[in-house]
Formats: structure tokens, C-alpha cells, sequence
């Protein structure tokens, strides 16, 4: 079993910044792909940043590029989202996930290649 938890949500201006963390507690080894999916209301989830297990491989969302940078810790069990620039198109409710998985995303992450799932943070940009 895995269990996921995000933090660091809140509202911020446009322009402003967020660090979303993210702990994660195996009960077995395991090799774990993470990400940061999110969703807003009335929209599918989207992956907006992946990170392989190794953290050298990564996936950014087009409109996330440039603005969040994806990390872990994996010593600590922790993912994180630097924020920057934000926007008020990234209002949504974030998502942690973890994959025991990794393909060399291109374009499109399918939330189905992420397993277990974190109960989200929100994040509110205001204009």
C-alpha cells in the first residue's frame, strides 16, 4: 500500500508563487514514478508535471513550461512543485500521484499509469 498526501495550496495573486509538497510512505520497495496532475471544475485531470524514480526524466504540461519545476527527495519520500509566474488558468485542484512506472512522455500523461493518488490541495490564483 501507498499513501500519497499533498500540501501547500492556497490563493495567491497572479504572478505570485506556491511550493507544493507531497509525502509518500511504502510499506514495500518499490521504484516510483510520481507526478502532479490537476483538475478544475468541469474539466478532465490533466498531468502537469512527472517525474521518474531516478529524477531525471521528466514530463511538463506546454502551458507549464518555464513556470513549475518538479523535484523529490526521495531519501525523504517527498515530491515537490515550484510554482512561479502563476496564473490564473492554473486554478485547479492538485493531485500527487505515484506510478510504479515510467514511459517517456511526450505530449499526453495518462492519469491511469498513476496508481495511488493523494486527496488534493487547491490552488487559487486570483486575477
Amino acid at each position: 500500500q501507498v499513501q500519497v498526501e499533498e500540501s501547500g495550496g492556497g490563493l495567491v495573486e497572479a504572478g505570485g508563487s506556491l511550493r507544493l509538497s507531497c509525502t509518500y510512505s511504502t510499506a514495500a520497495f518499490g521504484d516510483y514514478a510520481m507526478g502532479w496532475f490537476r483538475q478544475a471544475p468541469g474539466k478532465e485531470r490533466e498531468a502537469v508535471s512527472c517525474i521518474n524514480f531516478s529524477g531525471d526524466s521528466f514530463y511538463y504540461h506546454q502551458s507549464v513550461k518555464g513556470r513549475f519545476t518538479i523535484s523529490r527527495d526521495n531519501a525523504e519520500n517527498t515530491l515537490y512543485l515550484q510554482m512561479n509566474s502563476l496564473k490564473p488558468e492554473d486554478t485547479a485542484m492538485y493531485y500527487c500521484a505515484a506510478g510504479t512506472k515510467w514511459r517517456e512522455y511526450k505530449d499526453y500523461v495518462p492519469p491511469d499509469d498513476f496508481h495511488y493518488w493523494g486527496q488534493g490541495t487547491q490552488v487559487t490564483v486570483s486575477s
